[in-house]
């Protein structure tokens, strides 16, 4: 799942995670719509911008992790963007570079 309200970033991620051979559920582009897709959907893993139109991601992450989903957050803060529990998560900078979410899946093992 690709949560990320920016549609070019969303599909930039979105070419990158097809091309290592995955199918995409999203992008969900608004914090409400990520959190139904959290909970519902059949997902392996997913790519969280932490801030959705003024809105952060973390409650997603808090479903994903109830759920035993493995995720990463995405920002242009960095790991500076990241609160408790989370501090230690994965994290893609951006700009994202493609190598690098390609990088971060290989260390989930997906």
């Amino acid at each position: 799942m690709i949560v990320e309200d920016e549609m070019l970033v969303a599909m930039l991620i979105e070419d990158v995670v097809a091309e290592l051979g995955h199918q995409i559920v999203g992008p969900a582009m608004r914090l409400e719509t990520a959190l139904v897709a959290a909970e519902k959907e059949d997902l392996d893993f997913a790519i969280l911008d932490i801030n959705l139109a003024g809105k952060q991601s973390f409650p997603v992450a808090d479903i994903l992790s109830m759920r035993g989903i493995p995720f990463m957050f995405a920002s242009g803060y960095g790991a500076d963007g990241l609160v408790d529990p989370y501090r230690s998560a994965l994290i893609l900078q951006k700009p994202i570079a493609p190598e690098e979410i390609a990088r971060v899946l290989m260390r989930l093992s997906i």
